[in-house]
This record gives C-alpha cells, structure tokens and sequence, in this order.
C-alpha cells in the first residue's frame, strides 16, 4: 500500500435525491483517528455511518467534515395572492386620492406580508431515508478523493524520508572508517595514556595499566552502535516499503536512531567521531519532524 500523509483537502459534489449534496474535508496530524462533523439540521443521523466510513479509509489524523443540501433547485416557486394584491391595491389607491399620500408602487406591494406566499416543502420520510443514503454516498467518493490527494502528498514525503535515512546511512559508514577507530590509532592513543599515568606514578605497574586502558577502551568502542544504527537503517526502508499506516513504527524507531546516536557522542573520544555523531542527531530529528506528518 501506498505511504499516506496525514494533512489534506477534498471537497466533492453531486446531485442526488433532489438535492446538491457537498462535503468539504480538511486533514491534519493525530496521534489517533478524530474526526468532527458539521452537519445540517435533520441529518444527524448518518454521523456513526460517516464514523464507520472514516475507520475504512484512514488509520490515523484529525478530520474536519461538513455537509452542505441545498435543495433551492427543486423548491417550489413563491405565489402571488392575487386575491389579497387586489385588495391593497384598491386600498392604496383610495388613500391616495382621500388624503393625497404617494403612490404605492408594486414592489411596495409585493413587499406586504401575505402577497408572496411560499409553500412549505414537507419532505416524506421515504425522502428523507433517501437523503441520508445520497449524503453518505457522496462521503465515501469524498474520501476516495480525500485519501487520493494523501497519498500523492505521502509519496513525496517518502522520497525526503529515504533521502534522509541515506543520510544516516552514509554517517554511519563514516563513522566507522574513521581514522579514529584505526588499530594503530587506538594503540598509539593507549600507549600515550599510559606513558602519562606512568610519568605521574612511575611506581605504578605497567602491565595492569596496559589491562585497565584496554578495558576502558573496550567499553568507549563504538562498534554496537553503528551495528544497531545499521539495523535501524534496514528496518526503516523496509516500512517505507510497507506502505500505508507505518506512521507509528516509523515514530518508534526514530526513537531508537537518537538513542544509538546519544551514546555514540558520548562514548566517542575523538573529535571526528563526536563531530560525526552531532550531525546524526541532527538528521534524526529531521527525519522524526518529517514523520510526524505521515499517517
């Protein structure tokens, strides 16, 4: 399946059931599945319809739903009470010519109350069910939509992802070719800090200094790290190769990558490695902010 983000936009439209039905959906990141609806006056019904909808096509985000019927194309025309405009009219014209008033015009007329008469639709509950079928139907073309624009905005997040986990990558490899870890380089670091301790006690033993700095050594090297980080590398493209609703895993294993990254600073005791190790964390938290976006 494909990686999805979890920001978005859809909005979809169609006539159905009498009536234009539309739904506007907005996205953004959560840590769950919310979704709030906005819904008019006689429709509250299809919520947990449009819940369970919402449940098929997502994993994870916070949604934003409103519904819009405008049944204005298939109401019936106002009427005129020709019977009461009459009436005012003959009224008006008698004022005017008993007292001298101004001349009513027809859109003074029209204005009084009880001229324009206008039928009120009385929706039959068979219309009604067929309503709140059309409205939930058009939901699910919007979520299609919705989920479609997701995953066009989830494949571009998955290139800088995969861009960013090469990245480890290569800091991982330059890690350990350094200098630093070098047979020679560790022998030679070994020998001076043992020719100073030497220099400050020279009753001292040699031979149990040479055993406490290789031990010492042994602790600060950094092999695990970079074996575990690697791993870590494995694991990540490996998700982004899974597709759809990693989001969490990927979040975990963020995780993981500073945790590695963390030690490898501060076991590090050479300047290259720590410069190195800064530089991972600083990835890392690229990668855990670019994460947070995906679903």
């Amino acid at each position: 399946m494909s990686l999805q983000s979890m920001t978005g936009f859809a909005r979809h439209l169609r006539n159905s059931a009498g009536a234009q039905i539309s739904w506007e959906i907005k996205s953004v990141n959560g840590k769950g599945l919310d979704v709030r609806f906005r819904l008019p006056p006689g429709l509250e019904a299809i919520e947990q319809k449009a819940r369970n909808l919402f449940s098929q096509h997502f994993k994870r985000g916070n949604f934003q739903a409103a519904l819009t019927v405008d049944r204005s194309a298939g109401a019936a025309k106002a009427l005129v009470n020709e019977p009461l405009l009459k009436e005012l009219a003959g009224i008006a014209a008698h004022l005017r010519e008993e007292y001298g008033l101004a001349a009513s015009t027809p859109e003074g007329l029209m204005a009084l109350r009880g001229v324009l008469e206008v039928p009120q639709e009385i929706i039959a509950p068979e219309h009604h069910a067929e309503l709140e079928t059309a409205a939930v139907a058009v939901l699910d073309e919007t979520l299609i939509q919705l989920a479609h624009n997701r995953q066009v905005e989830g494949k571009a997040l998955g290139e800088i992802l995969r861009v960013q986990i090469t990245t480890i990558e290569m800091l991982v490899q330059q890690a350990r070719l350094d200098p630093s870890r070098s047979l020679d380089a560790v022998r030679a670091r070994l020998s001076a800090q043992v020719a100073l301790l030497l220099d400050a006690a020279p009753a001292l033993d040699e031979a149990r200094l040479h055993m406490e700095a290789a031990f010492l050594a042994t602790k600060a090297d950094i092999q695990e790290e970079l074996d575990r980080l690697e791993m870590h590398v494995a694991s990540a493209r490996a998700l982004l190769d899974e597709g759809n609703g990693v989001g969490r895993k990927l979040d975990f294993l963020t995780q993981e990558f500073n945790r590695e990254a963390n030690t490898l600073c501060s076991k590090a005791n050479a300047a290259s490695i720590t410069s190195i190790g800064l530089d991972l964390k600083a990835v890392v938290d690229q990668l855990r902010e670019q994460i947070q976006n995906l679903e």
